[in-house]
């Protein structure tokens, strides 16, 4: 007999069994804006599979036990011989399966490639995020390896493989292979030229013997990974893998994983390196050169990831709020609500609709889209990341207390998004990177202002942030103190213009008022009340 006074109503029911890509309206008009008519019905199809996958009960069944059942370092088999290898719950290899799977290592070369697996990526990583960063360094390692063209013909159809090796292997008994990435050591961080690790060359073939330690390396379960060590000609960049030709483990100790905030799926961890074999890749002295391109990719993977998460926030808080009733009526309906959502809306959907035109800019690869990327990217990276963590705890308390408890989802949403802000270089690493291009590439600078030259007369409060960004820039004085203030004005710039072309006229007018316009507070849910806000809250719900 049911118990009387436990009688369940006016709950939210689970978002499950819907299509991530499908009904996410920023994406799926940021992919036919930016893939080509004969290739758009091939596309959606895949992303729409991908989409259906990842709203699953059992896609989301795989995030929370990933992360229910964290990684275990085993550095030594039964008997005492070093293995140095990472356990990790079954349900982590079938995300990261699914995600090789879909293609999401395989942007390069394939007609739209990094517009198709920007989108995949931000669907995909709305089911769990952590299993995203080897996803996105085995995709960024590919430019880096290809200024070698021995080690890329090699290695890059290993990486770019739809086939997912879950146990370490010869590389060439492989069909797939997954790359990671160890650059920063205790006593630099972020300044890796202050890297102690030694590469002594133990031949004429570019092998090199490598000694040291590297502070961060994330995903150790990884087949090889691209470091940097000091070699006789300076810092240099070399591919360490973890298995030898001759199938004999390399030298990789792993001290430890880190306990980190979030990212609890994904091992992150310390290595040493003993007389660990390397190969050379690019030139001795040019390691920063040569990795930086793998940089650059994976720091467009931070905004895409970011996207993710304030995509899946929004959806969670608009799910709820349109099935949950107080004071007489739903909340969505409710002015105030409405005004949060509307305004958390925004936040995403501008995020989602840089991350495209990043990734649309990798595919057209043109001398001018490539000097646009050198200043888009770090300010995107910059402002994007900084956005994520503001509206997911927004989003989590439109759900109240229940969006406060662990199984809503919402706490690790939570403790995820302040990650990629961090990954990558933190905010006064791009700042400041964004500082150097405006001072050295002239060509980024005309670049970005032809790109929001591009909405120019769309809106007064666009055209007026132009001039005023235009303003900080002819001002050099004590520029590195600004340069956060600059890199955030160009971000919002650079979305507006973004959205004054291509989004509907409430979500535009709305953008350009709060966030180019000043016409906002402080806080999510102080957007001007005479806005079309019911309209902004409708595209975002998660019903196609």
């Amino acid at each position: 007999m049911a118990a009387t006074t436990h009688t369940v109503t006016n709950q939210a029911p689970p978002l499950v069994g819907y299509d991530v890509y499908a009904c996410d309206r920023a994406l799926t008009e940021g992919v036919e804006r930016h893939v080509a008519p004969e290739l758009l019905d091939g596309v959606q199809e895949e992303l729409s599979t991908l989409g259906a996958a990842a709203g699953s009960a059992q896609a989301q069944e795989w995030g929370a036990l990933a992360n229910e059942n964290p990684p275990r370092l085993r550095t030594h088999d039964r008997y005492g011989h070093r293995i140095d290898e990472v356990e990790f719950h079954p349900a982590w290899h079938r995300l990261l399966g699914k995600a090789v799977s879909s293609g999401l290592t395989g942007a390069w070369g394939r007609p739209a490639g990094h517009v198709r697996r920007a989108a995949g990526f931000l669907v995909w990583s709305q089911v769990e995020a952590g299993h995203g960063c080897p996803v996105s360094m085995t995709h960024a390692a590919v430019p880096a390896l290809r200024t070698d063209p021995r080690l890329a013909a090699e290695w890059e159809p290993r990486l770019t493989s739809p086939v997912y090796e879950r146990d370490l292997r010869p590389p060439q008994e492989m069909s797939g292979a997954l790359f990671g990435m160890a650059m920063t050591e205790k006593q630099g961080g972020s300044d890796v030229r202050a890297n102690t690790t030694r590469a002594e060359p133990v031949g004429g073939d570019g092998e090199y013997l490598l000694t040291g330690h590297k502070w961060f390396c994330s995903a150790p379960m990884s087949d090889g990974f691209l470091v940097l060590a000091q070699a006789p000609g300076g810092l240099t960049c070399f591919l360490v893998p973890r298995v030898l030709p001759d199938a004999g483990r390399n030298v990789f100790r792993i001290q430890r994983l880190k306990d980190k905030l979030g990212n609890r799926s994904n091992a992150s961890s310390e290595v040493e390196f003993d007389g660990t074999w390397a190969r050379r890749v690019g030139e001795e002295g040019r390691g920063v050169r040569t990795i930086i391109e793998m940089v650059a990719a994976t720091r467009l993977d931070c905004v895409t990831g970011s996207a993710a998460l304030m995509r899946q926030s929004v959806t969670q808080a608009v799910h709820h709020a349109g099935r949950r009733s107080a004071f007489g009526g739903l909340l969505v309906d409710k002015p105030l609500m409405r005004n949060v959502l509307a305004d958390l809306a925004l936040e995403s959907e501008a995020a989602t609709t840089l991350a495209l035109r990043l990734a649309a800019a990798y595919d057209a690869d043109t001398e001018e889209e490539r000097a646009f990327l050198r200043l888009a990217v770090p300010a995107a990276k910059y402002w994007v990341t900084k956005r994520c963590t503001p509206l997911v705890v927004e989003a989590l308390e439109c759900l109240g207390g229940n969006g406060y408890v662990e199984e809503s989802g919402m706490p690790r949403l939570l403790r995820e998004s302040p990650l990629n802000s961090i990954w990558e270089g933190s905010g006064n690493v791009q700042a400041l990177d964004a500082l150097r291009a405006l001072q050295s590439q002239p060509q980024a600078l005309n670049a970005f202002l032809q790109e929001v030259g591009r909405a120019r007369g769309a809106d007064h409060r666009l055209d007026a942030a132009i001039k005023g960004l235009l303003t900080e820039l002819a001002d050099l004085d004590g520029i590195e103190a600004r340069a956060r203030r600059v890199v955030e004005r160009m971000a919002l710039v650079l979305q507006g213009s973004l959205l004054a072309r291509f989004a509907p006229p409430e979500v535009a007018d709305a953008f350009c008022a709060s966030r180019l316009g000043g016409d906002w507070g402080s806080a999510f849910g102080t957007l001007p009340h005479t806005l079309d806000l019911a309209s902004i809250v409708e595209r975002a719900r998660p019903e196609a």
